[in-house]
């Protein structure tokens, strides 16, 4: 592969001016696509295989006219202090917004307070319910506009009001956090290179690369189901690994360059060596990411997917633009150690101070002389980090988890006030009585026996279908959607819909968001386990070939489990204890996202192969050419120690800067896979890798002979090229 790649480097290189052209061509070629096609709508959010998924389709079947994938909202009214809402004036205020409301073309059905008993027992609060014939995403600003508009008229008119559901649901935003990640990253650029050329490049290739993902998925977006969320991680983890995998070609060349290479030389050797390492690690994070596709949340696998794509479009910019952009450079890029004139260059460096050794290696000699002592402070300061991961709860955001500044949530406190704090997570239980004899007798003892349970407020008479052969019954529980007792509940109705089923040949099915919810942190944590064996698994292969080795893989993958379980505490500790959330702008803590574990582990997996990788095939090459494993883990610290830690710090303020998010979900995921990178890259790869290759020595690459015949070569050390440098040595000596 190294001879491959160093031929493919020197051709980027020479015909610079056609590689450009192409990624400027696709680049081009994704904007127009995104800027034509149509907008997307929101995201469907299907579950195959659970009991809310199928109580849903059921209703599609059975209830044509229902719409039940079209946008709601819930304008609430509270009375001033004093007074109550079935006052004259103030019911007249609500009539008329009723009416002002009904008269969108979008809207399908409103619900006037007053007719449906949609009044708090004291009489203080009432809420009208808005069902529209689109969903929230596909709703023109006009009715969200017109929704706006209504409520503000019965504002002035001195109610309270407030909007709730999905209605006013917007694209999130990231806000400017996410730039000054951006500017970070160039910072620790200019500190790494000494060189604003050479700090640009990989910023540039990233954001071209991130352009064309996006603007990729952005064009297919409403042909695929996109929703926004998708983009977003793409974004995220494009910059990340696109500005990582730049940085390590282009600190690889600036070494070449060192040794007195001539420039396309160096270029196809930093491509040979170095984007053999990007190959391969980009691969991990490929391998991860689409890995989510096995848990069956067809949502998770299209974020999964496209994230994936843009890893590879990073890889392919990485290969061919970097070099590229180095021809046209020229002199403009400096040998390592050489510092553009801006910051100080020119200025001899003294002999002491050039043979003095970097910090790299010194940090390297020191965890080779006490490896036992590294290993446990790594391992124990780890494993308290990971502590919070005890009380770890589950579950997925809703309007209650919304900062209390927005209307969605005001909204949410209101009806917890007025009608109790089930009463914003409603089940809807499915009767199917299709194959009874008695359909209406059914459809009555259902909602008797569910009245019988525990947590139950309130149970509706049952709403049969046109056939009267289907009901649905609405259950409003006694505690809040996120809670245990409510989870109790849904396990408890489902329960009592075996024993009726085996009775009455009915089938008894639980739905609606806050079942949705249980069913989905379920079905995360079945998959949990078998999407561990698959990723890790793969992986484990995948760097026995790039290693050659059995031990390395191991302590991979091992390291990998420490830093994942430690970020996983840091969120707990953050998001649902609340410790620093004033900090990080999180102004209502609850359960950690259901998708967030398996997230991490596909995410975080990925990204600490690539440390790995690039800092240990560092080790394996100075091994391979005859050093010690002790000398060894010094070489590869001394010449890849600075370029992790400026990989690291990057990755760790690209994915901070999305903290910044007004979305919970992205500010989650933000602050996990920063934490996480600082983990990984500082106290496994830098601390524990080091310190159990010091302890293994040779033993680190151990390979069976029979294994080391049957595995490709890859050659990620640049063996070939070494061979290739005697070649030509032979060829000069015979002239």
């Amino acid at each position: 592969m190294a001879t491959f790649l160093y031929k493919l480097g020197r051709l980027a290189f020479r015909r610079r001016h056609f590689v450009a052209l192409i990624w400027v061509a696709l680049l081009t070629l994704a904007g127009v696509g995104a800027a034509s096609a149509p907008a997307a709508g929101t995201t469907s959010f299907s579950i195959p295989g659970t009991e809310a998924q199928k109580a849903f389709d059921l209703l599609e079947q059975r209830f044509p006219g229902m719409s039940a994938d079209g946008a709601t909202a819930r304008v609430v009214f509270k009375a001033p202090d004093g007074e109550k809402m079935t006052d004259a004036a103030h019911k007249a205020t609500v009539e008329k917004t009723v009416k002002e409301l009904s008269d969108g073309s979008e809207v399908a059905s409103v619900a006037d307070p007053f007719q449906a008993k949609a009044v708090s027992e004291d009489g203080t609060i009432a809420y009208a319910s808005v069902s529209y014939k689109v969903s929230g995403m596909e709703l023109e600003d006009s009715s969200r506009e017109a929704l706006e508009d209504a409520a503000e008229g019965a504002r002035d008119a001195g109610l309270t009001v407030e909007i709730g559901g999905d209605a006013l649901q917007t694209t999130p935003e990231t806000g400017a956090t996410e730039v000054i990640g951006i500017a970070v990253a160039a910072v620790v650029l200019v500190i790494t290179f000494g060189s604003l050329i050479s700090a640009g490049m990989p910023l540039l290739t990233a954001l071209i690369g991130v352009g064309i993902g996006v603007s990729a998925i952005t064009a297919l977006a409403s042909t695929l189901d996109l929703g926004s969320t998708t983009s977003t991680l793409a974004m995220m983890i494009g910059l990340a690994v696109g500005i990582d995998y730049a940085l390590f070609i282009v600190s690889r060349y600036r070494a070449e360059l060192a040794e007195g290479r001539a420039r396309e030389e160096a270029a196809g050797r930093a491509v040979g060596t170095a984007g053999s390492a990007v190959v391969f690690a980009g691969l991990t994070v490929v391998i991860a990411l689409v890995g989510l596709s096995v848990v069956n949340i067809p949502m998770l696998t299209k974020m999964g997917v496209a994230a994936a794509g843009t890893v590879a479009i990073a890889v392919l910019i990485a290969l061919t633009l970097i070099p590229a952009l180095l021809g046209y450079a020229g002199r403009k890029v400096r040998p390592a150690g050489e510092k553009g004139k801006l910051l100080g260059g020119g200025r001899a460096k003294s002999a002491e101070k050039a043979a003095k050794p970097n910090m790299g290696t010194r940090w390297a000699s020191f965890v080779v002389r006490r490896p036992v002592a590294v290993l446990l402070l790594g391992v124990i300061g780890l494993g308290a980090a990971a502590v919070p991961v005890s009380s770890l709860e589950l579950g997925l955001g809703d309007d209650g988890s919304q900062p209390t500044s927005t209307t969605q949530r005001r909204a949410y406190d209101l009806l917890s006030e007025g009608f109790g704090a089930g009463f914003n997570g409603p089940l809807m239980v499915v009767v199917d009585a299709k194959g009874s004899e008695d359909p209406q007798a059914v459809f009555s003892d259902v909602g008797d026996e569910i009245k019988s349970l525990k947590n139950v407020v309130t149970v509706t008479p049952a709403t049969p279908n046109e056939a009267g052969d289907t009901a649905t019954i609405t259950v409003i529980p006694d505690a809040k959607p996120s809670s245990v007792a409510t989870e109790d509940l849904v396990h408890a109705i489902r329960d009592k819909g075996t024993d009726i089923k085996a009775d009455t040949d009915a089938d008894i099915l639980v739905t609606g968001s806050t079942a949705m919810n249980i069913d989905v942190s379920q079905k995360l944590n079945d998959a949990l386990v078998p999407y561990l064996v698959l990723v890790v698994g793969l992986a484990f292969l995948l760097l026995i070939v790039v290693f050659r080795s059995i031990l390395v893989p191991l302590k991979a993958a091992l390291g990998f489990l420490l830093s994942v379980m430690a970020a996983l505490g840091a969120v707990v500790a953050v998001f649902q204890w609340g410790w620093f959330a004033d900090l990080l702008g999180v102004e209502e803590t609850g359960p950690v996202m259901s998708m967030m574990p398996i997230f991490m582990v596909g995410v975080v997996f990925g990204l600490a192969m690539d440390y790995e990788v690039f800092l240990v095939t560092r080790m394996r090459e100075a091994y391979v050419h005859g050093e010690t494993p002790g000398q060894a883990v010094v070489t590869g610290f001394r010449h890849g120690a600075r370029v992790v830690t400026a990989a690291a710090v990057i990755m760790m303020a690209v994915f901070a800067g999305f903290i910044g998010s007004s979305e919970s979900m992205v500010k989650m995921i933000g602050f996990g896979l920063a934490i996480a990178v600082f983990f990984d890259a500082f106290v496994v790869r830098m601390a524990i890798v080091p310190a159990v290759l010091a302890l293994l020595g040779k033993k680190a690459w151990w390979l069976p002979k029979w294994l080391d015949r049957a595995l490709p070569n890859v050659d990620v050390e640049g063996e070939g090229l070494r061979a290739h440098d005697d070649d030509a040595d032979r060829e000069l000596a015979r002239a």
